[in-house]
């Protein structure tokens, strides 16, 4: 039997959602402590073949999360990021994991705190659960839709490599419903394009704040912001865990035809499409709002 049919039979397995999301909570935390002792000591830099830089956090950090899952979902493939920059990758079919160990090298190296730690787990190509963690603002955000009592969106406080809190003494977290023409935006700080401005002068965008990695996602998800637009490359191990975050928090993610973003595609070296992030309700008349609402 291949790796993918046994992939396929294990997807339909039923995942108990409430370990699931204490594990990849936990696992992130982890892994942050891990990111935070290696920025300490002074972390070891160099590039991949793409020329985008990593470092031994990103790969302490994954190595964690990746023993972390199979400890517990053996059954279910990992797709990491550092991993599948080596040629290394499982094959796919139904349910999966995919991690960012550390999203925002340049900015953890450059001494910003816009950085994160990123698990999703995916099913039938939409991101179902995720777990985003901030360690240089000790703030975990958790997203899923898997339990049956409706889409479940929480934030709370970790500190790095600790435990993190239990799922019922986090926040919930909403998505907030946008006023056309008094956007707030949150753009790229190292990949803002010709694109990604002219979209939102169109919107009638009155404010911009510049940051990086999956934060953008997150602070969308508490409703801190209204849309996030992005034309330039990402992968889909950057976005996963965000828009689990941002889906179960009443947002949505979709790319320049209005369709929701989808993952598990490693015909396209898993990279994903040009998108739009939203908060609560898009606006009349923007990427996306039209009878696509029940389909999101």
């Amino acid at each position: 039997m291949t790796a993918s049919k046994t992939a396929s039979k294990t997807a339909a397995a039923p995942i108990d959602h409430v370990l699931l999301l204490n594990e990849m909570a936990r696992l992130c935390v982890l892994a942050g402590g891990a990111i935070m002792q290696a920025r300490a000591i002074g972390p070891k830099v160099r590039r991949k073949p793409d020329a985008s830089p990593v470092c031994d956090a990103d790969e302490a950090a994954e190595h964690i999360i990746v023993a972390g899952l199979q400890t517990h979902f053996s059954h279910l493939p990992v797709i990491a990021e550092e991993a599948a920059s080596r040629g290394v990758t499982s094959a796919i079919d139904g349910a999966f994991f995919l991690v960012d160990p550390l999203d925002g090298t340049r900015e953890f190296l450059n001494g910003s705190q816009d950085f994160t730690v990123n698990i999703a787990l995916i099913v039938d190509g939409r991101p179902r659960a995720g777990a985003v963690y901030a360690p240089r603002l000790s703030r975990l955000w958790i997203g899923s839709d898997l339990d049956p009592a409706g889409p479940l969106a929480l934030a709370g406080e970790a500190e790095p490599g600790q435990e993190p809190p239990m799922l019922e003494a986090m926040t919930p977290v909403r998505a907030r419903t946008p006023k056309a023409g008094e956007l707030a935006a949150l753009i790229s700080r190292s990949h803002l394009d010709e694109r990604s401005q002219a979209f939102l002068d169109s919107q009638g965008v009155r404010e911009r704040t510049a940051m990086g990695s999956s934060l953008k996602f997150c602070l969308l998800a508490e409703g801190q912001a209204d849309v996030y637009p992005r034309f330039g490359p990402t992968m889909e191990w950057d976005t996963a865990a965000g828009d689990a975050v941002l889906r179960a928090a009443g947002g949505f993610v979709v790319d320049e035809a209005g369709r929701p973003l989808s993952y598990g595609h490693p015909g396209q070296g898993f990279r994903n499409p040009c998108f739009i992030a939203w908060g609560h309700v898009r606006p009349p008349g923007s990427p996306g709002s039209g009878n696509d609402r029940q389909a999101v």
